[in-house]
């Protein structure tokens, strides 16, 4: 699927965060680029992107991301850019002979909505608009949106100050090349040059479809308000992580989120964040370790602190389209070490006070029941993520041994914090078993 991609206006309104609409970070990374990330994850694969106002560095910022991501990224000017946006669009007639996406430069949106446009059977001549029908989505600036009237899965009519309307123009469309024609009729007829118009002159024959959006999130960054409604939807979104436990949904993220937040605006990679968990939690293991009680205090205190940074690698990896699959092994194994040295650590503290070796043993059991959870967590929230998605199912994962460490050490309680890792871990584990034993 090719993805044109309209970057030509001015974008006065949000002057005050970059002189180049298309250039303005978001979260340190260019609107521009947010877009076509978005719609590459989608599945488009060949990009043109008409340029128009500072045009010249646009161009120059695109060669280096087609470098970056390896995909066909083709530059198209438009002289006229600071007339109505139709003309940007038939700048690409030349380049766009089958179906194709068209988005704005300033529109951020969730990829599942893309990915339902490009899977919309589109008939010969027609387009495809994706169509908010939420009337009281507060990420939509009432005095600005363009607002459409649909029945029965086609528009019907579009328009920036339409009284009857029942739902929002997202600015993302599938497009045969019909949407060229449309575009020189209105023109030569009315005059009118904008893409509202070409897609209204569409509607009346029947040929413009509405594909509702179901909710899913996007927005238009037009001003710093919808700036500012954009970086905080990012950053709630990162809350809807369906494998996280109780203490990371209620506790750890809130406060991860607020340090990623900073982090991003810093040119620090997932995996160093992920290193610096570790070797926090190494030096949190040293201080379980030794004898006093401040060290045992400051120790659970450094534990809890590492589990919480320890969420961040993953948050900024997202903001920052930075995800890879080494990184995720990478952050799961440094995991695992930190555990064992954290367990170890809580018992040689234990052993120390009461030398018996009970204590031994359950410190052993400790560590291998939290192995052996981490060993059985990929096939169980495989099976049963569905249930702990819709709140049915308590997952029981490291953030709730990390925190019964950091309470053992801060109640001065490592032996009956181990006892309990120890039963919940193993317990946990046969759970674990039966179920996917009863589940085939």
């Amino acid at each position: 699927m090719k993805c044109l991609i309209i970057a030509a206006g001015k974008g006065h309104r949000l002057r005050s965060k970059g002189d180049s609409k298309p250039l303005t970070p978001l979260f340190d990374i260019p609107l521009i680029e947010r877009v076509i990330r978005c719609a590459l994850e989608a599945g488009a694969d060949d990009f043109f992107v008409v340029t128009g106002y500072k045009g010249e560095g646009v161009r120059v910022f695109l060669d280096r991301l087609t470098e970056r991501l390896g995909i066909g990224i083709t530059p198209i000017v438009n002289e006229d850019w600071e007339k109505e946006n139709g003309l940007s669009v038939l700048k690409a007639r030349d380049y766009l002979r089958e179906p194709f996406l068209l988005l704005m430069a300033d529109h951020l949106f969730d990829p599942s909505i893309v990915r339902k446009l490009i899977e919309f059977p589109l008939a010969d001549g027609e387009i495809a608009l994706g169509v908010d029908g939420n009337r009281s989505n507060p990420l939509v600036d009432l005095e600005d949106v363009t607002r459409v009237k649909t029945e029965r899965g086609k528009l019907r009519d579009i328009g920036k100050n339409m009284n009857e309307y029942n739902g929002f123009d997202t600015g993302l469309f599938v497009c045969t090349p019909a949407i060229f024609d449309a575009l020189e009729r209105c023109a030569e007829e009315t005059g009118d040059t904008s893409l509202s118009g070409a897609v209204r002159e569409l509607a009346t024959h029947g040929l413009a479809n509405a594909v509702n959006i179901n909710g899913q999130f996007w927005i238009d960054v037009d001003d710093p308000e919808a700036f500012r409604h954009a970086e905080n939807a990012l950053l709630a979104n990162l809350r809807g992580k369906t494998d996280d436990g109780p203490i990371s949904r209620f506790l750890n993220r809130p406060l991860s989120i607020r340090i990623s937040r900073r982090l991003v605006n810093y040119p620090i990679t997932p995996n160093q964040i992920s290193l610096f968990s570790f070797l926090f939690s190494i030096l949190a293991a040293g201080l379980l370790s030794l004898g006093s009680y401040s060290a045992l205090f400051l120790g659970g205190i450094f534990a809890q602190f590492a589990s919480v940074i320890d969420g961040c690698d993953g948050e900024v990896a997202r903001l920052k389209f930075q995800t890879s699959n080494y990184g995720k092994w990478l952050d799961a194994v440094l995991d695992r070490y930190a555990d064992a040295f954290l367990l170890f650590g809580l018992t040689w503290h234990a052993h120390a006070d009461r030398t018996e070796g009970l204590v031994l043993f359950v410190g052993f059991l400790a560590i291998i029941g939290s192995f052996l959870l981490s060993y059985t967590a990929d096939k169980y929230d495989h099976l049963m993520g569905r249930q702990i998605r819709q709140g049915k199912g308590l997952r029981v994962g490291r953030d709730i041994r990390v925190f019964i460490i950091f309470l053992g050490a801060v109640l001065n309680l490592p032996f009956w914090a181990l006892l309990v890792i120890a039963v919940m871990m193993n317990l946990e584990t046969i759970r674990r078993l039966i179920v996917c034993r009863d589940h085939g």
